[in-house]
């Protein structure tokens, strides 16, 4: 039996398993990532060398050494992660095939409880269960989802995240380097942090309104983890205040 021309319910199942907004939303999620990564690590390193040192150099020299340092670092573990959760898919996706092949009473079973616990029931739930089970990429695919909540990884998708990620860190980090260009430095580091918090807040805004969440709610909290996080750089750099040379 065809599932996709046959059965409309299965058809809808599987191509919202196939089409699920949080896979869309990666290239949002890579970038956020990267961004808030970049954001909050080298406020602190700048926040922390500027009370330390008072020297603008020096502050452009460990905030520029970090931006470029943590990026290549985020990008390659965007790149490794997704290709171990390519690699998870696929073993657990060849480990159901054989349950499928080696045990199919008992993978009907799990279908049919799968389904039964979403409400179906009757001549509905034999039909689901005898149209999933017919087609044996579609019973595994389904068992993916619905069994171990797995989507499709895409191995391709391991260089564009380390990019996107990678990049995003770059575009993060310049931002609380910024007022270091133009201002002096006492001056610099409160226009940093208050630059700083804004974009945490817009980009908290943001990924709420294109996900969910309330958007004030999610600004603040991303604002102030943030600001927090770097006022720790600070704290360090206070503690360990260079003496002015001679």
């Amino acid at each position: 039996m065809n599932i996709h021309h046959h059965d409309p319910l299965i058809h809808e199942h599987f191509h919202h398993s196939h089409t699920d907004p949080h896979n869309r939303a990666l290239g949002l999620s890579d970038f956020i990532l990267g961004a808030q990564d970049g954001l909050v690590n080298v406020l602190g390193v700048v926040l922390g060398i500027a009370a330390a040192t008072n020297d603008v150099r020096v502050v452009l020299v460990a905030g520029l050494a970090t931006t470029f340092a943590e990026s290549i670092s985020m990008g390659a573990v965007a790149f490794t992660t997704t290709l171990a959760d390519a690699d998870l898919y696929q073993s657990e996706r060849e480990r159901e095939y054989r349950h499928v092949l080696e045990a199919p009473n008992l993978e009907t079973k799990e279908i049919r409880d799968i389904y039964e616990s979403k409400g179906f029931k009757g001549e509905l739930l034999d039909r689901i269960v005898e149209t999933i089970t017919s087609n044996q990429d579609v019973w595994v695919a389904v068992m993916m989802a619905e069994e171990h909540q797995l989507a499709p990884v895409d191995r391709k998708t391991a260089l564009r995240a380390a990019w996107v990620v990678g990049l995003s860190a770059i575009i993060g980090s310049l931002v609380p380097i910024g007022p270091f260009l133009f201002l002096p430095v006492s001056t610099s580091m409160w226009v940093s942090v208050l630059v700083t918090a804004l974009v945490l807040f817009a980009i908290g805004v943001y990924k709420a309104r294109v996900t969910v969440g309330r958007p004030m709610r999610s600004g603040l909290e991303m604002m102030m983890i943030g600001t927090l996080s770097a006022m720790a750089g600070y704290l360090v750099g206070v503690l360990l205040k260079v003496p002015p040379a001679p």
